[in-house]
């Protein structure tokens, strides 16, 4: 790894039955291998996921039940797949997910890969750290940084855009290590980014509700904010935590 303009990483994105890497299947990946000045090299593919897809899934990546019949199963696809990865830095937005989808498939399928220990960098973490863009979804950076859309929400679509964005995200930094050292720290957010409380800024929400939040399953940035703000009412006895009598109860 060394300077970002001689880097070739490798951008991925996956569409799955649903949101559980453990349990859900592929139904449609792509793979762009490229550096900062081109695509090198592009593959595709619709996957028969060998179950039924459940309507929100199919609203969501439009790709229904008649569309990945006859397709190739995920063994076939794999190797392919990751013969184009191996050895290049890979990025997505939550490319975590991503990542322990394709792990959780080549285990079923018994095809070896060290694809959970290889380097990666999350677009979406990138945004949170550049913090200009209102919203960090893929589609409201494709908007911030005014990158023309590459068509209909697919996995090829999604990378092609994805690519532009880190394009821009990547400008500050002058080598791969510098980005990789940045993003092995939690990155403090500016609001809340989900649930019933969405877009506001952290001192603004209710203890009982941050203390309710910072036991679930977030990301590790989320987590940090939320612990953040918990400490700093602790440091300053907030009037919150001094008027509500039942906050130890949540």
């Amino acid at each position: 790894m060394g300077l970002m303009q001689d880097e070739v990483f490798v951008c991925l994105d996956c569409e799955s039955t649903g949101l559980d890497p453990a349990e859900d299947r592929v139904v449609e990946i792509a793979v762009a291998r490229f550096t900062l000045d081109k695509v090198l090299h592009q593959f595709e593919s619709l996957v028969d996921p060998e179950r039924e897809i459940p309507k929100i899934s199919q609203d969501i990546h439009n790709i229904s039940q008649e569309m990945i019949t006859g397709k190739p199963k995920i063994g076939a696809v794999l190797p392919s797949l990751l013969k184009l990865i191996e050895g290049h830095i890979i990025v997505g937005h939550g490319i975590g997910f991503d990542i322990a989808l394709i792990a959780a498939e080549a285990k079923r399928c018994q095809i070896p890969t060290k694809i959970l220990h290889m380097p990666h960098i999350d677009t979406l973490r990138m945004a949170r750290l550049y913090g200009e863009s209102p919203i960090n979804s893929l589609d409201k950076l494709r908007q911030h940084f005014n990158i023309e859309p590459q068509g209909a929400h697919r996995a090829m679509s999604d990378v092609l855009t994805n690519i532009e964005v880190f394009k821009y995200l990547a400008k500050p930094y002058k080598t791969v290590e510098e980005i990789l050292r940045i993003l092995q720290k939690p990155i403090k957010l500016k609001a809340m980014p989900l649930g019933k409380h969405k877009g506001r800024r952290f001192d603004e929400i209710p203890l009982e509700y941050l203390r309710w939040a910072e036991r679930k399953d977030f990301d590790q940035d989320l987590l940090y904010s939320i612990r953040f703000e918990l400490k700093q009412r602790k440091k300053g006895g907030g009037f919150e935590q001094s008027a509500n009598p039942f906050a130890d109860l949540f």
